[in-house]
């Protein structure tokens, strides 16, 4: 069954699991111990470490293993609340993921500055300079590519720009890792990332910190990671993480051009077979995986269902913000109605996905349409 939906969640891939039981075969003890074979297990985690600071472009002593990115901008934002000063406010790009949106209204509430989007939902780069030379936020949230829609946010210019006005600047790298190059982010500040979704295991994640964060501990404990995260370490986790980032960067990024003409083409062909059919961000500069579609005639949930009976697995969004009664947050940024966006449906694929994977989904898509279609009427606007 061709699986459209990667960004949700990927495979674990084959080297990474081939690291992971290395690791907890080999190298099962507390890297904390004393004793030989721990002190073994502790120079694979540092070499796990030192990897991922190479590819990220930074310093290895500014890496932190953890969870995932749900643990990396809690524990951030934590530390920004306790560390700005009184009424300080955060600018936040409001098509973030449900793991930044909702930390950020929980740790700062009423004191979040909301970035304006275009209509395809690029953050305004000339509003983060004016923001940051009026020097009323303390800190600046933009991700690197959007879980929904694909689109790319101009982060390494926000960063430098966040750098050079001295204000704090996080940038939640999930999507971006293993399908476009990583080099760049260790400039970039505070960034988090979760292995699951470049072929690594569930969770195992990272965060990177900035030069000057010291003090920054996401949980109190024991000593480990230079004291930033209390814990005994996930070797395992950690190694079969690096693992799946550098098949990623040295055997799939540089595919990103032809992966880029499938997506293009599918996109072209949707819009040939079903009448009504829109590509969301057209315009924008999005990852070559993903591609949102407003869909005619019904709600996206019915096209998920027959699509999957039919061998196709697609998304709605989201897939932490499935099950709730709220529409898309990242849509109702962009400018779309709550009715538009119970219409739409994610599709986003993998290294392994073929052409042909592609050229069958559209012809589901227009089969479907077919099916759904009542009359030549029934065509529903944007």
């Amino acid at each position: 069954m061709p699986y459209f939906d990667h960004n949700a969640t990927t495979p674990l891939a084959p080297i990474a699991r081939e690291a992971w039981l290395q690791a907890a075969d080999e190298s099962w003890q507390n890297p904390a111990s004393l004793y030989r074979d721990a002190a073994r297990a502790k120079i694979r985690l540092d070499a796990a470490r030192a990897r991922l600071a190479e590819f990220l472009g930074g310093g290895e002593e500014f890496v932190v293993f953890n969870s995932g990115a749900t643990e990396g901008t809690n524990a951030v934002l934590a530390h920004w609340s306790r560390g700005f000063p009184a009424g300080a406010q955060v600018a936040v790009n409001p098509t973030e993921h449900p793991c930044v949106l909702e930390s950020a209204k929980y740790y700062f509430g009423e004191r979040i500055f909301w970035l304006p989007v275009s209509r395809e939902g690029v953050v305004e780069l000339a509003a983060v300079k004016l923001l940051l030379e009026s020097k009323v936020v303390a800190g600046v949230i933009v991700m690197a590519a959007n879980n929904e829609t694909g689109v790319l946010q101009p982060w390494p210019e926000i960063a430098r720009c966040c750098a050079a006005a001295g204000v704090e600047y996080l940038c939640d790298a999930s999507q971006w890792m293993g399908k476009l190059p990583a080099a760049g982010l260790g400039a970039a500040g505070w960034v988090i990332g979760s292995a699951h979704k470049f072929g690594g295991p569930k969770g195992a994640g990272f965060l990177q910190l900035p030069r000057g964060a010291e003090s920054f501990c996401a949980q109190r404990g024991g000593a480990q990671q230079s004291g930033h995260r209390g814990g005994t370490e996930d070797l395992a986790g950690a190694s079969a993480l690096v693992a799946a980032l550098a098949e990623a960067e040295q055997k799939k990024v540089f595919q990103e051009d032809e992966r880029l003409r499938w997506r293009v083409d599918f996109e072209q062909a949707v819009k040939r077979a079903v009448p009504g059919v829109a590509v969301v961000a057209a315009g924008a500069e999005r990852l070559w995986n993903t591609v949102s579609l407003l869909m005619p005639h019904t709600e996206n949930t019915r096209w998920v269902t027959r699509l999957d009976k039919v061998g196709f697995q697609v998304s709605t969004g989201s897939a932490c913000a499935a099950g709730k009664a709220v529409p898309s947050q990242v849509l109702a940024a962009m400018g779309y109605s709550r009715e538009a966006a119970g219409r739409v449906i994610r599709v986003s694929a993998g290294w392994a996905t073929t052409m042909a994977d592609w050229n069958a989904l559209a012809v589901a898509l227009a089969g479907l349409e077919s099916e759904f279609r009542v009359d030549s009427g029934n065509v529903l606007k944007i």
